[in-house]
Order: structure tokens, then sequence, then C-alpha cells
């Protein structure tokens, strides 16, 4: 048959609501939708993040270093491919008459920004404030209560507010801050008696090349030519790295549960087109006694559920090119930039061609198993059901997961965690499968219920043609997210509401002077006796070597960091201290005695060691202020982390940096009941150049980014559970021939639509009672997993609220079940028997 022939036969089939195959468009729109919406979301993120580098970053390279600005011979051998712009980059403390704020100081010269233009709310573009004048965020200049015109303390100096900020162009390149951003002359720090040796401060220089060279190449020779000087650098094209690898992780997180929900819409495809091939069964039996072949029908049909196929596909992916400025307007604060209304043609293509994909792997058996069967078969399969010959399938199926997976990796910025969780995802679909079988089984041999009404409602699990693993797999799927999402929210709300108000400080104070140290334990205890005063000092350096004395690594000659090995890279905090910090353990050696004074010793995170190999008796070297120091490593410690105290990988014996100009930090927890008010204005007067943060605003901060990461998790489990939902109804539709022939029976015996009602009730009710088990298990176990292994946080779920949630999914399956399944109440038995 010619193909024009096929599409013929085929069209005139086909109806123009396409009957029959309206589940196959319902999983595909949501699949398709979901990979659409969030393909576009952060495609749309990514391009942004590159085609703005050079504003994000303020530049073309940026150089950071901590303590200290570049010296003379660093600025004239970097200022040989362009032009620099120095900046620095502290907390202070602002203040007016009334009010006093942590402020993100931003200190810059004439030259900045290199690119871009700073917008003020009068709409004014302006660049470097003037001498005595700061440009202001609006969040500091409420907190402060000052206006422009309006004066305000910074340190020692009087500064006047010049404007509001309405558009920081390199914002985003600056990274989280801990108060709000205050933009003042580069002068103005030190001339406030904010910096001084010691002080802990970043100095940003930005670089605008003149000729069109390479970012890494710059960064390469900077660092050959100045070895071990602690410099960080970034380039154009990773302007904002923290924000590229959170929408990255995001993004990717995000479009494989999406296509872990497209897999179990797949499972309703597969439904779908065995209910609409059911249907035609005599229509295509008619077709080979008339003379069609195998390879026609295969053609007929395949055109019919193609065409079905791409309208689903196109619908779900204008849906998710719709939805894309909905999902940036819930998530907020959370994405880097403004998104809107974006066309990504890759990710597009991509949702596109996963949804085509899924569609082959499901919709291949029904269709070849109505290929491979003659013709009396298919018309017995009512009474003889047809036999299932894998091998058939085995060919289209396996092409189309293979370019699933093959999909999944091309796309994937992490091929191995996306290989993972791709392999995690199939075990636990085949787990819930063969668990939809045992379900099935044991149903078959469980004691028949005296009630008639249950024992048919049991019945009806193991029945030939039965959906029950079908169900039990996609169902159970779409459960477990919700009470995983239930289960990890609530866990994680547990161990903030636990440990925040027992563990977390009232205030971290910043580069205490460490002659003024007993002035500073005085001052708190005369506003709040009984405080609670927790100091240490604070120096900044980079591992330049590690290793055994005759074997040392170089940390500049490594290609790339050991994973794990994030404390190499650039300048890291360092402390000294004569007894074993608090929530700290000695896993190995032997920590210095409190009047050690031979040679430097210093304690490393066990878990640091173990990423590049240390041992004890090794040496580490560090670079602190330009100068080279050398200790013995001693021991290693388990860090607690959830303390929110001060942690450091690296803890020296005093000899090793006492002598290094230094500050001290500090945490102050203060009794319970005693006001803080009034303290922050007292700290100011008392010591300028300190920078005192308070820790409830910032714990604030990570509770809406957690409720917000928790608000994209649910859309994408949301969209599980509707998939869930369209396997239910088709797994119904394609038992519909049946249910409708039993319902007939049982009303021509003499029962009533009451009766009916009840045993599709005991049906779905039982059903219902295995999926909460199967959800409640599954769910909280993989939440257990997250929260203890991934998270490392106790395990502190909130039950009332997981079974609520977990309570309103299975209402809302029960109700999709019963509506669904009320038109079998209504068929008429004569009708019926006639037309089967």
């Amino acid at each position: 048959m010619q193909l024009s022939a096929a599409w013929g036969i085929a069209r005139r089939d086909l109806s123009a609501r396409f009957s029959g195959l309206r589940l196959l468009l319902v999983c595909l729109f949501l699949g398709v939708g979901a990979l659409a919406a969030i393909g576009s979301l952060t495609g749309a993120i990514r391009s942004q993040l590159q085609a703005e580098g050079r504003t994000i970053l303020g530049g073309d390279l940026e150089v950071e270093v901590w303590q200290r600005l570049l010296t003379d011979d660093e600025k004239a051998f970097i200022g040989q491919y362009g032009t620099l712009s120095e900046g620095l980059r502290l907390q202070g403390m602002a203040s007016t008459a009334d009010a006093a704020a942590p402020v993100e100081l931003k200190a810059v010269d004439v030259k900045w920004p290199l690119v871009g233009s700073l917008v003020l709310e009068s709409g004014e573009q302006v660049g470097a404030p003037p001498p005595g004048t700061a440009w202001l965020a609006p969040g500091a200049a409420e907190r402060l209560g000052v206006k422009v015109g309006d004066s305000f303390t910074l340190g020692t100096r009087t500064v006047r507010v010049g404007g509001i900020i309405a558009d920081e162009p390199d914002r985003l390149s600056e990274g989280f801050q801990l108060g709000q951003t205050v933009i003042v002359p580069l002068d103005l720090p030190e001339a406030a008696g904010l910096v001084a040796p010691g002080s802990m401060y970043q100095s940003k220089t930005r670089l605008a090349f003149n000729a069109p060279y390479d970012g890494e190449g710059v960064e390469g020779a900077i660092a050959q030519k100045f070895p071990g000087r602690g410099y960080d650098f970034r380039t154009a094209e990773r302007a904002s790295p923290g924000a590229e690898r959170f929408v990255s992780r995001l993004g990717e997180f995000l479009t494989l549960v999406g296509l872990a929900a497209l897999v179990i819409a797949g499972i309703g495809i597969g439904l779908g087109v065995n209910s609409y091939l059911e249907a035609r069964r005599r229509a295509i039996a008619t077709l080979k006694i008339l003379g069609a072949t195998s390879r026609d029908i295969v053609t007929i049909y395949g055109l019919q559920i193609g065409a079905a196929a791409l309208v689903g596909s196109a619908a779900g992916l204008l849906a998710g090119f719709a939805v894309t400025p909905l999902l940036a307007s819930a998530l907020g604060d959370l994405l880097p930039v403004e998104t809107g209304l974006v066309f990504d043609p890759l990710a597009l293509a991509r949702a596109l061609a996963f949804g085509l994909l899924v569609a082959l792997v499901f919709a291949a058996p029904p269709l070849l198993r109505a290929r491979d069967f003659p013709a009396m078969a298919l018309m017995r399969s009512r009474v003889s059901p047809l036999a299932r010959a894998w091998k058939t399938y085995a060919l289209p199926v396996g092409l189309g997961l293979a370019g699933i997976v093959a999909l999944t990796l091309i796309g994937s910025p992490t091929p191995l965690q996306s290989a993972l969780f791709l392999a995690g995802a199939a075990v636990l679909l085949a787990l819930l499968w063969l668990l939809g079988l045992a379900i099935r089984r044991a149903a078959a041999k469980a004691p028949r219920p005296s009630d008639p009404i249950l024992r048919s409602g049991l019945a009806n699990l193991h029945r030939p043609g039965a959906a029950t693993g079908s169900l039990v797999t996609a169902l159970g799927f779409g459960l477990s997210a919700f009470v995983l999402l239930a289960a990890v929210q609530t866990s994680l709300a547990g161990n903030i509401a636990r440990s925040v108000p027992e563990r977390a400080p009232d205030y971290f104070v910043l580069d205490v002077p460490k002659a003024g140290l007993a002035e500073f334990r005085q001052t708190i205890e005369k506003f709040a006796p009984g405080s609670e005063i927790t100091a240490v000092p604070t120096l900044r350096g980079a591992v330049i070597a590690y290793g055994p004395d005759d074997n040392q690594t170089r940390v500049e000659d490594l290609k790339e960091l050991p994973d794990g090995a994030w404390a190499l890279r650039g300048e890291r905090g360092l402390t000294y201290s004569d007894t074993l910090p608090e929530g700290n353990s000695v896993t190995s050696g032997k920590f210095w005695a409190a009047d050690h004074s031979g040679e430097p010793e210093v304690s490393v995170d066990e878990e640091l060691a173990e990423a590049v190999g240390l041992q004890i008796g090794d040496t580490l070297t560090v670079s602190l202020l330009g100068v080279e120091r050398t200790a013995r490593i001693t021991s290693f410690r388990r860090i607690d982390w959830e303390s929110l105290g001060f942690n450091n990988v690296f803890v020296f014996s005093p000899n090793a940096l006492e002598d290094a100009p230094h500050n001290f930090a500090a945490t102050i927890d203060l009794p319970e009941g005693t006001s803080g008010s009034g303290l922050l204005r007292l700290l100011i007067g008392a010591f300028p150049s300190a920078s005192v943060i308070e820790v409830g605003p910032i714990l604030t901060e990570a509770r809406a980014i957690l409720d917000q990461v928790a608000l994209a998790i649910l859309a994408a489990a949301a969209v599980a559970v509707l998939a869930g939902l369209a396997v239910l109804l088709g797994a119904i539709a394609a038992a519909r021939a049946a249910r409708t022939y039993d319902t007939v029976v049982l009303r021509v015996l003499g029962a009533s639509r009451r009766q009916l009602l009840g045993l599709l009730l005991a049906e779905f009710g039982l059903l219902a009672a295995v999926l909460a088990g199967v959800a409640l298990a599954l769910g909280t176990g993989l939440a257990w997993l997250v929260i203890t292994q991934v998270f490392d946080f106790d395990w502190l779920p909130d039950w009332p609220r997981i079974i609520m949630v977990l309570g309103a999914g299975l209402v809302l399956v029960l109700g999709f079940a019963i509506g669904a399944s009320l038109p079998l109440l209504r068929a008429r038995p004569a009708q019926s028997l006639r037309a089967l």
C-alpha cells in the first residue's frame, strides 16, 4: 500500500477531536510542556549570563585577593592587557542618630564601571560617587531612614547620600551579601578606619582588554608571573559561577524530574494506544481479511498515533513556552536575571524529541501486537487475550530508550550525575512494577471476603487485563514524590526550629581589634550581663603546597583540583588556637598542648585530607600576606558544620600565625529574653572599624530561598501526580469494554447502581490503600536518605503533615477514579449487549 493510500484510510478513521487518542494527547501535553518550560527557563537564563558576561563581571577579567590591594608590579603587568579599575569589598556598619545597619561596602575608583552604567532611581546614569558621597541600595536607605541629601556615618566618617541605586551593573557577580550595598569612593574605607593591616576585606581589580585576548590565557600568564599570591580569577565567560552552577543544577534536577513524569505519562500513552487499538480490533481484522499486510496496518495506525503525538507535543511546547514567565515569577529572587517570553529552539526541540521518543517506547508494543496477530486472533481477543511477544518489541523500545538516555546525557552539564539519576529512576520504576505484579498475585491468592462487594473489588485487582501493575508504578511514583517533598520540607524545618535557637548566635562581629578584645568583652558584658562571647583570630591565606617533606605537591601545578578539595582554591580562612575548637573532634593524630612552643603544627579537616591524600606528618605551606609559612600536620578533625559558629578547615598552633597582623571575629549569644535593641549603636560607637552581622535576617532569607526551591520541586512533583492521574484514566479507558460487559451482566443479574458504586469504591479503595503504603514507605525512605546522607541532618519529619499531604493525594486519586467510572453505571444493558 502506498503511503498516500495509507494516509487516506488513516485520515478518514481519525476523528478531528482525536476521539480515543485523547489520553495520548494529555500525557504528551503534560510531559512535553513541563520539559519545554523548564528548558526554556534555564536556557534563557544561561544565554543571558553568557551574553551579558562582561556587564555582569564589570570587565573581561577580575583578579581578587584578600587583605591587600595589588602591588605596583602586579598592576603594571596586568595593566599591559588593558584598562584597570580597582575596588574593595568589606563588611561595614552604617549609622544615623536613630538607626544602625550592617552594610556591604563597595569601594570603587573613578574608572568604575568599566562596562555598563549604574542607574539611580532618579534615572541618572552615574559611575563612582564623588568624594564624601555614597550610592545606597534601597534596603540600606530604608533601614537607616535616610533619603537623598541626608548624611550617615561609616566608621569615623560622615557620608552624604548622593542617590538611591535602581540598577547596579555588576551586582550579580558580587555573590551572596550579608547586608545591603553601599557604594563609596575607593579611599573612604581607609580614611574611615575600616581598612588596616589584619582587616578582613577583598580587593577586586577588574580589567577591560584593549585587544581580543583570551581570558583564560591572561589568567594563566598572571598566575605564572606571580605564583603563590592567592589570586581568585573570574572571566567574562565565568562572570557569576555561583549563579551559573545554581541555574544548571536546578534546571538539570527539574529536567530529570520532568523526564520521570514524562516516563510515567508514557505508561498512560501505552494504555491509551492499547485502548484505541482495542476499540478498532474489528477494523484491523477486517483490513487484514481484505488483504492488508502487517506493514500496512503499522503504517495506517502509526500515522494516526504519530499525528496525535505531534499535536499533543506541539500543544505542550506552546504551553511550556507560554508558562515560562509564570515560572520565573514564582521562583522570584532565586533567579539571577529577569526573563519573560523567550524562544529557545534548542530547549523546545529537546522537549519535543523526549516526547516523541517516549511515545515510541510505549506505543510500539500495542501497535506491533496488532500487526503480528492474525485476523481471527484479533476477533477472539475479547475472550482470548493476545499473548505478549516481547522479542517483537525489543528493537523499537530499545532504540527509543537509547535515544532518551543519549539525549539526557548529551544535554547535561553533569553527565555522570544524570546517568546515576536515570539508573536510579529505572531501578525505582522497575521495583514499583514488580511490586504491582506482587500485589496482583497476592490479591489472587488472598482469602475471599464473605462480602460480595469486597470480593468483587479484590478480584478486579488480579482479573485478566487488570492494570494494577501500571497503576502502582505510575500513581505510586507520583504520590511518593509528594510524600518525599513533604518529608524533606518538614524535616528541614524541624532541624532549623530545633538547632537554630540552640546553636545560632545572635550576632557575628568581624574585625574586632586584637588590642581591643578585652574592652569588647567588657562592653558586651555591661550591656547584657551573662552574654556568651566566643572570639577567634581570623586571617586569610592560600595553600601553595602540601605533602611529604621530600615530595611536596604545589597547588599551582595541579591541572584541576581533586573532588572535595575546594579549600585549595584561592585564599581561605585561617585561624590558630591552643585548644581544640568547640564542635570539633580529633579523628586521627593528636592536637597540640596549650603551651606548645616547638615546630609549628596544623590540624586539617578529615574530608579535605581524604580528598587530597594527606597523611599525618606531612607539611602544609600557606601564603599569608605574601609570606610563606609552613606547619606540620599532626591531626585530622571532624567538623560540625551545623553549629553555625566558627568552623575552619585549617587550625594552626598559635606559634605558627599569631605574629601576623590580624583581627578577631566574635559571636555574641545574649541571655534568653534579652533584647538586642541598642547593641548595634553601642558597638559602632566603641568599635567603629568592626562589622556587626545580625543572624535573624540571614536565617529569614535562607528560609525564603528554601521555600522557593521547594516551590520549584512541588511544581515538578505536581506534573508527576497529574501524569499518574492520566495513567489512572488510561487504565480505566483501556478496560472500558471489559468493565462495561461486567457491569451489564451484573445489572442483568439484579445488581443495583448503589451496589455497583460500592463495587467501584471497594476496588479503588483497596488500590488506594495499597498506594498509600507504597507512597509512604518509598517517599519517606528517599526523604530519609536525602536528609541524613545528603544534608547530614537529623531525621525530624512532621508525620501529621506528611499524612495530610498523602491523604489529599489519595482523595484526588479516588475522586478521579470514581468520576471516570461513573459513565459505566449509566450503560443500558440491552444496547451494550448488542454492541459486544
